[in-house]
């Protein structure tokens, strides 16, 4: 089911247009019709003829906002959504503090409450930077990159991704191999995870090249990891209708390799576009809020790879 705030502008909208057409095939004709009766007997003044036709605040104020709320919950719904990136499973590729754009109609179409599929469209892919419900709680959304399609094999090892792709019906190459993906080495000592400084990556998966963080000092936390029943600890088949997800600070992100696979039905939305970020102060003396931004990081505004 979807949040609180999605039900409520669904309520919202349908509490509006009720109102707009309970008074247009009810009370405007009732009102019209006093009007004509007051006519009949005595021809009224402008104004008092305005008093009988004024609607009540609560139809004004319905019929004023209706298109303002079923535009927001349509573009909201079906087409893109924001997000605020709150913690840092995503670095480098997302910081706390970037807002960012989800194409809904990426995925399938779904309902904005019941979020039953109404139609279906295309289906993730390796590499999409994707929103998604917790599958161990739907009520929570999660960021995390597509790394595993149904049927895939994946073997996180070591720091170093594997991957056997699921053959397809009539392929018979570019499958069925377990091959390591690609990682270029870029700088070290950029970012830190604590004290422990980390190494940046270029990581192609497919068509997509993109950053990832790894931590050298920081074991490999194996008894944390989803166990699937007849594979390695390191190893994860992905079920039919199902995906592997993992955030791109790989030693620090709670994903699939700890909780499992994302059932198609949770996927939200593909990840598009910065169109806000903000800065927080890390001093621990300073005096703001730790939410209160303290700079706006404008050249981290554009799409999202």
């Amino acid at each position: 089911m979807a949040g609180y705030f999605a039900i409520f502008l669904v309520l919202l909208t349908l509490a509006c247009g009720l109102i707009w057409l309970l008074d247009a095939l009810v009370l405007a004709p009732k009102r019209k019709q006093a009007l004509a009766s007051a006519q009949a007997a005595n021809p009224l003044p402008e104004e008092a003829q305005q008093e009988f036709l004024k609607e009540p605040a609560i139809i004004e104020t319905a019929k004023s906002i209706f298109p303002l709320v079923a535009g927001i919950m349509i573009l909201r719904s079906f087409l893109y959504e924001p997000f605020q990136i709150p913690t840092g499973s995503m670095i480098p590729t997302l910081l706390v503090g970037d807002f960012i754009l989800v194409e809904k109609f990426s995925y399938d179409v779904k309902d904005p409450v019941w979020r039953k599929t109404l139609w279906h469209n295309n289906s993730p892919e390796r590499g999409d930077v994707a929103v998604f419900k917790y599958p161990l709680d739907p009520r929570l959304d999660y960021i995390k990159r597509v790394i595993g399609l149904p049927g895939d094999r994946i073997i996180y090892r070591e720091k170093q991704l594997y991957i056997e792709q699921a053959c397809q019906d009539g392929q018979t190459t570019g499958c069925g191999e377990l091959e390591p993906i690609s990682q270029a080495f870029q700088a070290e000592a950029e970012y830190f995870m604590g004290t422990m400084p980390q190494r940046r990556y270029i990581e192609q998966l497919g068509d997509v090249s993109h950053n990832i963080l790894t931590t050298p000092m920081r074991p490999e936390m194996l008894r944390d990891y989803y166990r699937q029943p007849n594979t390695a600890i390191d190893e994860f088949i992905v079920p039919q209708g199902h995906y592997f997800v993992m955030g791109d600070n790989r030693d620090n992100s709670q994903d699939s390799r700890n909780w499992g696979f994302v059932p198609e039905d949770n996927m939200v939305g593909k990840a598009v576009f910065i169109w806000m970020s903000f800065e927080f102060s890390e001093d621990p003396n300073s005096w703001l809020p730790r939410w209160v931004p303290v700079g706006v990081r404008f050249g981290r505004l554009g799409r999202i790879h």
